[in-house]
């Protein structure tokens, strides 16, 4: 089979720079294409965080008016990534986030920022620089949504491939900045990039490049829908034929219970006596109320209504009679974040919560949990529960997205025939999902089923990696 050779264009890549999901796709997805045949080189901004880890990475290209300043063009390897950063002081060396500042607010440049990633993407296949002529190009979400845009007018030009990670992030941009951001006038019209009078950078992947796809077959059903396709639902339709839903997986070396040092006792499926451990390292570190006699509920989560954390509050009068405590990690929206706190204080000995996020106290909880509640509106994919099936902390999900496609609901058919990894749950029936698994969890030996069933889930990224090489390579040219 023919090698491929992959440019991948994203605005963050775990271990380098990290804000949710995405950042942990971009960078277990190269490592398993490998196995594929396919090699990756991923294009990402110079953010100070990331120049001050990769310290000895190479010039390979100055462009010397990029966007308004210079620019260069850095190679570098990091765990096992092979890496092109685009080092534009002008538009990335500055304090926060890789979207927002100190404050939280948007940068106001983010137009040009991130048109600057893509426009750079369709340069680099022009360059000729050695070892990156790719193949194709996938690009990711918003960020990235212009690429397919910029190589538009290339008589000869890579394949591309667009994976929206969220369709609710679509990066709209007002129509006086097509000058600025070097964008072709035709290419601002209904089969292009123009959404309800703005430039939309989401919208422009979805209408431009050669395939789509998204991070779960429900999902990609879903958004073809008026309740989830958030006004692009038509475009969908459209390209259904090309529009793939491909599951995410995790990185089952980063997520092995069996050998991680974040946790206090390591386990594996024919042995979960150690999780006792980490569930009581879990309440002490919460400062609850140590015993194995309550379940452990937990939530790994952003605190926003799309993922449903507001139905979750006025539950939590219901854990007495559960005979069950909570611990939640997280952080977003200011009154979410207020009404768990109160929780918090006003039942110290049952409910704790941090606000923010610790990468090993996720560990901690998701080896410690009984169960981890996701109770969101709408799920792309999700990758909690995808640990959590890994940990044996089952989860209870709304069915909706790569939740459904993930958890397999431990009704009574699943039961009678020993399957079941989790719970799901229809709109409003959180309430009884918990009570559900309360009853369950009082069966030690059926709970122990289904985590042992939980834990033999294929998480892994062999399977989706199948699926996008092929993608990739249909694209290739």
């Amino acid at each position: 089979m023919k090698p491929i050779h992959v440019l991948a264009v994203t605005s963050e890549l775990f271990p380098l720079v990290k804000t949710g999901g995405l950042a942990d796709v971009t960078g277990a997805l190269p490592l398993a294409l490998a196995g594929e045949g396919i090699t990756t080189t991923t294009l990402l901004p110079g953010y100070p965080s990331v120049l001050a880890i990769l310290q000895n990475a190479q010039q390979i290209h100055i462009a010397p008016k990029f966007f308004g300043a210079p620019a260069r063009l850095l190679r570098a390897e990091h765990a096992g990534l092979d890496l092109v950063i685009l080092d534009a002081p002008h538009l990335y060396a500055r304090p926060g986030g890789p979207y927002a500042g100190p404050d939280g607010a948007d940068w106001p440049d983010n137009a040009q920022r991130f048109a600057a990633l893509a426009r750079m993407a369709a340069d680099i296949t022009k360059l000729q620089l050695p070892g990156l002529q790719p193949d194709a190009i996938h690009a990711h979400d918003w960020q990235a949504g212009l690429t397919a845009a910029y190589l538009a007018g290339q008589p000869r030009r890579p394949g591309t491939v667009f994976t929206v990670h969220n369709l609710a992030f679509q990066g709209l941009f007002p129509s006086t900045l097509l000058e600025t951001l070097g964008l072709p006038p035709e290419l601002f019209s209904i089969d292009g990039i123009e959404f309800h009078g703005m430039i939309g950078f989401l919208k422009a992947g979805l209408a431009l490049a050669d395939r789509i796809t998204t991070v779960s077959p429900t999902y990609a059903a879903e958004i073809q829908t008026p309740d989830f396709g958030m006004n692009l639902d038509g475009l969908l339709r459209h390209r259904a034929g090309r529009l793939f839903g491909i599951l995410n997986g995790i990185d089952c070396q980063v997520w092995n219970p069996a050998a991680d040092h974040a946790i206090p006792s390591r386990f594996a499926a024919t042995n979960l006596a150690p999780r006792a451990k980490n569930k009581r390292a879990l309440q002490q570190k919460f400062g609850l109320h140590g015993t194995d006699e309550k379940m452990l509920l937990g939530v790994i989560s952003r605190l926003t209504w799309q993922k449903g954390l507001d139905l979750l509050l006025p539950c939590l009068d219901e854990l007495e009679s559960l005979n069950a405590q909570l611990v939640i990690l997280g952080t977003g929206e200011r009154a979410l974040e207020d009404g768990f706190r109160a929780a918090a204080a006003q039942n110290p000995k049952n409910i704790g919560c941090v606000i923010g996020y610790d990468e090993p106290l996720a560990h901690l909880m998701q080896a410690g949990i009984d169960a981890l509640i996701i109770p969101s509106r709408f799920e792309p994919c999700g990758l909690t529960q995808l640990c959590a099936l890994r940990y044996g902390a089952l989860p209870i999900v709304a069915r909706t997205g790569g939740l459904a496609d993930t958890v397999i609901d431990a009704n009574e058919a699943a039961l009678a025939n020993g399957a079941g990894t989790g719970l799901q749950f229809g709109p409003g029936h959180l309430r009884p999902a918990l009570r559900r698994a309360a009853a369950l969890w009082r069966q030690p030996e059926i709970w122990r089923k289904l985590q042992q069933n939980a834990i033999a889930s294929d998480v892994s990224w062999q399977q989706p990696a199948k699926k996008y090489a092929e993608i990739l390579r249909q694209v290739s040219r």
